[in-house]
């Protein structure tokens, strides 16, 4: 399943290690030298103003102007929706 979290950005939830308050991110230094290496790999994408969360992935991190309990919800809809039996047989 996708999640969209935000700026035109479509993630596949497989592939989410962890999304994260950006107040968190700012306030720690191991946290920031990893921004700081993604930025130079070209691993870092999103805006850079208005940033509410962090969301890292396998490959990437992205910047996102939605709150990390927005993304939570979206998430856990997209957990909802799978665990959902699929009757579409059924109907024809």
């Amino acid at each position: 399943m996708f999640i969209h979290i935000g700026n035109d950005n479509v993630i596949q939830s497989k592939d989410v290690i962890s999304i994260i308050d950006h107040s968190v991110v700012t306030s720690s230094g191991i946290m920031e030298k990893m921004m700081e290496n993604a930025t130079k790999q070209h691993t870092l994408f999103g805006p850079t103003d208005e940033i509410k969360s962090v969301v890292i992935t396998r490959e990437n991190i992205y910047y996102s102007a939605l709150s990390v309990s927005t993304l939570k919800k979206r998430a856990s809809m997209i957990s909802t929706i799978s665990k959902m039996d699929d009757y579409s047989d059924e109907i024809e």
